[in-house]
């Protein structure tokens, strides 16, 4: 609509530019004057007769050229912008099916949770767009319609639940690969298992969380290299199994950095006032505690410190001097899940310590402008 209104302009420009009455004044006066006098009856405040006969006589001067120009200009200018408006909504939509197929995603989340981070980690890198909602930990009022009472949560298009952050990761993993199936189905290669733990308490697990659901041919150009699917599974389920237990010991390893975390907390969380209060000065106070607790039952060492130091070098010297990432030149699913783990102690004193005191920091600043930049998404 636009463009052919743009067009029009264009033709009635060129038109009165070849017409021979347009080089008579006289034609331009009473082109003019028939416009000022109809729009005298919409333009207030415009001038009055003064300025219409000030118009009148430069318009005179310059013959019908002045008014073919001024078609041809904004026939050309509006042709221009339609252009424009076109191309930036084609690459929009050119860069809506590179980043997800158009998947509408929506992150249950608490910000400070590791899990949580491994899962915005992953997205932000692929560029996959997402809303998050923040989860209250005290209440949980915004996923009270789920029989799943963790976080992270990823519903996509409203309608399909997916649960635990590797689950999660794995099957939209699959799904930007491997478009034969839907998210929904792709989902069921990875089952819930419930089961009860030595405490009595119901625990859900997933099976098959650390696989790709691909075909032989994909897997061979996602792994190009023998032993290069073992060793991303491998890791993705070290940063589950063991380095995710080391974060709570660590940033709450004195009263002062628990206290410290839990401003952050507060600050970043969804607490109201009474809430934040208690959770600040409270929370503190029983998680130093429970991190105590936490490690006797992860055999840590009296300074928890150098278990972080430890683990963060084993998995500095796992990708070696030769590789930029575990992925090679990109990150793969294991960078990404330890890159999200230890992200949740930015600002904090544990990772302060943590980049100062172990080999992880070119490593990590490789991985923040890649997950900033989205270079997944390419």
């Amino acid at each position: 609509m636009a463009a052919a209104c743009a067009r029009t302009l264009c033709k009635v420009g060129w038109t009165v530019l070849k017409s021979p009455a347009a080089r008579r004044p006289d034609t331009v006066s009473y082109l003019v004057g028939n416009v000022a006098a109809h729009g005298s009856r919409r333009a207030y405040g415009t001038g009055g007769p003064g300025v219409r006969s000030k118009l009148l006589s430069s318009l005179r001067g310059g013959g019908g050229r002045v008014l073919g120009c001024a078609f041809l200009l904004g026939g050309g200018l509006g042709l221009y912008q339609t252009v424009k408006f076109s191309v930036q909504q084609h690459l929009a939509e050119e860069e809506t099916k590179v980043s997800g197929g158009g998947l509408k995603l929506t992150l249950y989340q608490y910000k400070t949770c590791p899990f949580c981070s491994k899962v915005r980690a992953f997205l932000d890198y692929y560029g996959l767009p997402y809303e998050i909602v923040e989860v209250n930990p005290v209440m949980r009022q915004e996923i009270k319609w789920s029989v799943y009472r963790k976080v992270p949560i990823l519903m996509v298009d409203s309608d399909v639940q997916l649960n635990d952050s590797s689950v999660i990761i794995s099957c939209l993993k699959t799904y930007l690969i491997s478009k034969e199936k839907n998210v929904s189905e792709i989902l069921r290669c990875y089952p819930e298992l419930k089961s009860v733990n030595d405490s009595g308490k119901e625990v859900t697990e997933f099976s098959n969380k650390y696989w790709l659901m691909l075909s032989e041919a994909d897997t061979a150009a996602v792994y190009p290299e023998k032993g290069t699917q073992k060793e991303e599974m491998k890791w993705r389920q070290w940063a589950d199994d063991w380095l995710v237990h080391l974060i709570s010991p660590n940033v709450y390893r004195t009263t002062e950095e628990a206290l410290a975390s839990f401003d952050y907390i507060v600050r970043e969380g969804k607490f109201g006032t009474f809430e934040g209060f208690f959770a600040k000065y409270v929370g503190a106070a029983a998680m130093w505690l429970i991190s105590k607790r936490l490690k006797s039952r992860h055999n840590l060492q009296d300074d928890v410190r150098q278990d972080l130091y430890k683990a963060v070098n084993d998995w500095v010297a796992a990708i070696g001097k030769k590789r930029k990432f575990m992925g090679g030149d990109q990150p793969n699913l294991a960078d990404l899940a330890v890159f999200g783990v230890l992200r949740v102690m930015e600002g904090l004193q544990a990772f302060d310590d943590m980049m100062e005191n172990t080999k992880v920091k070119y490593w990590y600043r490789r991985m923040e402008r890649a997950s900033l930049n989205h270079e997944g998404r390419n």
